[in-house]
């Protein structure tokens, strides 16, 4: 065991300053092009659930809505402002990447390269452009693997309730948490870590954990764990479109740097051999096994990869020491070569660098997630505009029906702007707060195809046309170009209402 004296020399102030400063260089490059182009769909889902905060939500726990709901009291409705909580957990992964490095034994060397695979891999890049639950959910991997390091280093049993607490935020977060759980408690079982299920403070932050998202296992209960059938129809859905192909691929370019993946394959290596540490390898090798067996999206493990690297760091450290002075610089600069031009390479496609140019359309065209973040302000702009061409009999009782959570968002949040009531949408949580009462006899109707309205909605009619003055193709001028004016539903509004709810 290393003992705290040993790690002194380790754990130089100059080395904290190095980790530091990746993350905030990180981070300002986040606050510098954050504010460009638009919220992305996603975000104004939890904007929207951000205005009705409750326990529990049909796409995901609380925590996330919550977060942005103070973000909206200081900030107001500012990218750059309530993006500023990604761009903060994605700097404290960074830092805590190398700082897991030092904990293992690792040096300067270690720790910057750890920190530096983080802060230059695709998945924690994007998740600093965007408020996503994805994006506390990587940090309290991230976290959880730092406590557990020095769980098994120092030997303190108290840090169970440190790695409890991580668990139970997890939790309230996003439900892949409890794939992470598995693999902590079968590390547990399968390792020299067994002897804590005789701690009490084992239980002790296991019960904690529970305390802490008990609320929601409530909330899911009285509302008949309508996440989990939300989850199985989103999980059928993503395997039909083949959005869980390519799982294993993408652990090497996606969920880190391609010029990282010899550090983590190092790191999975070296903690199966290190006795002390090895239950870190099955917190990796469990969910991995479960998400290839289950069909899982390729960046629900991206948050176990940090920890690898750090190991993997420590590991190629001690092996780039004992090679002679001109091998060895050698090998450093081929490494830090690769991992700086493969970073800027992703990093041109998926932060909004460029507010024009041929930079800009680079990003657009190869990141679908950017020209998701494009044109929901016309969009608002233009339902106020069909609102206003209406006879003033009809102003006086409309509403306005929207297909997918998007839209949403869109006339819920940016629509304010222009006095647009509260959309009525069958999506996610939306469809629990019902419709109006009494409901509108003027509908616009956005988001749904022609047959759908149709058949639906009675004394329907084209009335606009949802489109962005970039001229950039996305979901909605792709597949929901049209904006409908029209009467009551053709069944009763309750009866109507039962048949609306879809999820996604």
């Amino acid at each position: 065991m290393t003992s705290e004296q040993d790690l002194g020399w380790i754990d130089r102030p100059a080395n904290t300053s190095l980790l530091v400063g990746i993350a905030a260089v990180v981070a300002l490059v986040h606050v510098l092009t954050n504010g460009r182009y638009g919220f992305h769909r996603d975000e104004l889902q939890v904007l929207s659930d951000a205005r009705h905060l409750d326990w529990g939500f049909v796409p995901y726990p609380p925590l996330t809505p919550f977060i942005e709901r103070i973000g909206l009291s200081i900030f107001g409705l500012s990218m750059v402002g309530l993006r500023l909580f990604s761009v903060i957990a994605q700097a404290f992964a960074i830092v805590f990447t190398g700082l897991m490095a030092r904990e293992l034994g690792g040096g300067r060397l270690a720790q910057v390269a750890a920190a530096l695979s983080v802060a230059l891999s695709p998945l924690p890049m994007f998740e600093g452009t965007e408020f996503q639950y994805t994006t506390f959910d990587y940090l309290w991997w991230v976290l959880i693997a730092y406590f557990v390091i020095r769980l098994l280093r120092t030997e303190n049993s108290r840090w169970w309730l440190a790695i409890g607490a991580g668990i139970g935020v997890g939790f309230l977060t996003k439900y892949t948490m409890g794939f992470y759980l598995a693999g902590i408690l079968g590390g547990v079982l399968v390792s020299r870590a067994r002897r804590y299920l005789g701690s009490a403070w084992f239980w002790g932050g296991m019960a904690l954990g529970l305390v802490i998202c008990l609320p929601n296992l409530v909330w899911q209960m009285r509302h008949g764990f309508i996440s989990l059938h939300f989850l199985q129809h989103i999980h059928s859905r993503d395997v039909s479109q083949g959005r869980a192909d390519g799982f294993l691929s993408q652990q090497f370019w996606l969920c880190a740097n391609l010029f990282a993946a010899p550090l983590w394959i190092a790191g999975v290596l070296a903690y199966l051999r290190d006795r002390r540490y090895r239950m870190l390898a099955w917190m990796y090798l469990i969910p991995l096994a479960l998400f290839i067996f289950g069909k899982g999206r390729s960046y629900y493990l991206a948050g176990a990869y940090p920890m690898l690297i750090a190991m993997g760091s420590v590991v190629a450290e001690g092996w780039v020491g004992s090679l002679g002075k001109i091998p060895r610089r050698a090998v450093e600069v081929v490494f830090f070569a690769g991992l700086v031009g493969g970073g800027l390479y992703v990093s041109a496609i998926l932060l909004p660098l460029a507010p024009s140019g041929r930079l800009k359309d680079f990003a657009l065209k190869n990141n679908g997630d950017l020209r998701e973040e494009i044109g929901w302000d016309e969009l608002a702009k233009t339902v106020a505009g069909i609102r206003d061409s209406l006879p003033a009999e009809q102003r006086e009782n409309m509403g306005v029906v929207v297909g997918n959570y998007g839209e949403q968002g869109a006339i819920e949040i940016l629509g304010a702007a222009y006095h647009l009531p509260v959309p009525i949408s069958g999506t996610n949580s939306a469809w629990l707060r019902g419709y109006p009462v009494p409901p509108p006899s003027t509908l616009i109707v956005l988001g749904l195809s022609h047959r759908y309205v149709e058949r639906t909605f009675t004394s329907c009619r084209v009335a606009g046309h949802n489109e962005n003055s970039l001229g950039v193709s996305n979901e909605e001028s792709r597949d929901h170009p049209d904006i409908f004016v029209c009467g009551v539903p053709r069944l009763p509004w309750p009866e109507f209402w039962k048949e609306y709810q879809s999820f996604g």
